[in-house]
């Protein structure tokens, strides 16, 4: 009987923790630190808007629901923005052959 390889196996795992403390070690590590670092901050940040919004739906008036949906937009885009100029960067560091 053959073993199943399963992507949350305990080698996946191990390799996840080992880039994890790579990257807030002197070592090159698969992921990028200003990416895992944002994605949080920005995870935490939609965590609230979206309490606040629950909790407030019923006194808000149409204007607070635009503005709400403009920055979350606004977010998105510096994010999606942000993504790009860092990869604008890395090719211009790493020019093709």
């Amino acid at each position: 009987m053959k073993n199943k390889k399963y992507f949350f196996g305990w080698t996946n795992i191990k390799w996840f923790i080992t880039e994890i403390g790579k990257q807030y070690g002197n070592s090159d590590s698969f992921f990028s630190k200003k990416r895992i670092e944002s994605g949080i901050a920005f995870g935490v940040g939609q965590i609230g808007m979206i309490f606040f919004l629950a909790k407030k739906y019923e006194t808000l008036g149409m204007s607070d629901v635009i503005m709400w949906a403009s920055l979350e937009f606004a977010i998105a885009g510096y994010i999606v923005s942000q993504i790009q100029k860092e990869k604008k960067n890395e090719s211009n560091e790493n020019p093709p052959v």
